[in-house]
């Protein structure tokens, strides 16, 4: 299963990608100043939100295209993907970290890298990982 060291690893690789301390000064990786993966411990509003489904373990938020991708990950694999009140009608996921194997989570933060990236930079970056 996948952990800080791989988010790290993974999006640090791609272009112009920067790590910065967020809010509350917990990393967040960003492109040209976008946020698209941080980390998002749970608050107290959060937990209460989900009770007993609060998951104990580490949670990466992830930016993502739409809200249909939203939709479609929370649908499709539910012990990964969750949400909380505070993100509704926000285009991004909370991943349990320790729950997601490395190929997914490569696949997650390049598309949120991606969703975030301006359009020329993420051209030039998909036509050089062809």
């Amino acid at each position: 299963m996948a952990t800080w060291d791989d988010v790290r690893r993974i999006a640090l690789a791609l272009p112009e990608t920067t790590e910065r301390g967020s809010y509350d000064n917990l990393p967040a990786w960003r492109v040209r100043d976008k946020a698209f993966v941080w980390d998002r411990p749970l608050r107290r509003g959060d937990r209460e939100a989900l009770g007993d489904a609060a998951p104990d373990g580490p949670v990466l938020g992830a930016r993502v295209p739409d809200l249909g991708v939203k939709e479609a990950l929370l649908a499709d694999d539910p012990e990964v993907y969750f949400t909380t009140p505070h993100f509704d009608g926000y285009p991004a996921v909370l991943v349990r970290l320790d729950r997601i194997g490395v190929e997914e989570l490569t696949e997650l933060i390049t598309e949120a890298w991606y969703a975030r990236a301006p359009k020329r930079l993420a051209a030039a970056y998909r036509s050089e990982a062809r």
